[in-house]
């Protein structure tokens, strides 16, 4: 069997997440049926991250194992002409058996991005999160410092999140204003299930003076979920880089990042 990998873009909101289920459309259901299509019998994806209804990607990595060999523009123009307008595959490039695109992936990078402004966007509805108090960047910027490194993050995980281990590392972590807009960008070797938007509502609390700048240091040694703040929105959530050793022939020696900027229109 050959293994393919692809990289993908995806909006969010037209979709109830990534994984497949019973209930819903979803990114892995219409991929798969895509590819199906093309390779003429049924292809079962594997992803670098797992996204939630509502979270977009701009830079997601999948494979999956074939019979069928066809060139690497099936797998790309022909794949895309079976897709919904929402998902396009970017790129295909034939990879050896032992890649795999979740476990093999050393870093991923998350951007959210947030309307700071009183009243909601139009034009990025579903693409963009929203608040409308004033929010002071330069104290989100402060409390995000403490999260670099090695930590257990218990208080930013999912009730239901089946990682094994809380701990992670943080080799990044910003808050930034471009006008009416905060970029927040995280990176790290892997993030539990909401940690994004778990960490987005605790600093949005602390940008609009609810609580101290040493509060999300407090949150973190806590380890306890119950004193953080709600999860936040996905909306202005992306998956916007995976990493993998440059030993596949991935682009750009597999640093697949494409950071969403603004304007988004």
């Amino acid at each position: 069997m050959t293994r393919i990998a692809l990289g993908l873009e995806y909006a969010g909101d037209a979709f109830c997440g990534w994984q497949s289920q019973a209930h819903g459309r979803t990114v892995q259901d219409v991929l798969e049926a895509a590819l199906g299509t093309i390779a003429a019998e049924r292809v079962r994806l594997h992803c670098a991250g797992r996204t939630d209804a509502g979270v977009h990607a701009s830079a997601q990595v999948v494979h999956f194992d074939t019979n069928a060999r066809r060139p690497t523009t099936a797998w790309v123009r022909g794949v895309n002409a079976l897709l919904p307008a929402a998902v396009v595959v970017r790129w295909a490039t034939e990879v050896d058996d032992d890649f795999h695109a979740r476990f093999l992936a050393t870093e991923r990078r998350y951007r959210y991005i947030l309307h700071n402004a009183p009243t909601r966007p139009a034009m990025l509805a579903g693409r963009v999160g929203w608040f409308h108090p004033p929010l002071d960047e330069a104290r989100m910027a402060q409390a995000v410092d403490c999260l670099l490194g090695w930590h257990d993050f218990s208080s930013f995980r999912a009730a239901g999140c089946q990682s094994k281990t809380p701990v992670r590392l943080m080799h990044e972590a910003s808050v930034r204003r471009q006008g009416d807009y905060l970029l927040f960008d995280f990176r790290a070797n892997g993030f539990l299930h909401h940690m994004i938007r778990n960490l987005v509502g605790a600093l949005v609390y602390v940008g609009k003076g609810r609580y101290p700048v040493g509060w999300m240091r407090e949150l973190l040694e806590a380890r306890d979920r119950t004193r953080a703040a709600p999860t936040f929105a996905p909306d202005g959530l992306y998956l916007c880089g995976v990493s993998y050793p440059p030993r596949w022939p991935l682009p750009n020696d597999g640093r697949i990042i494409a950071l969403p900027q603004l304007p988004l229109v």
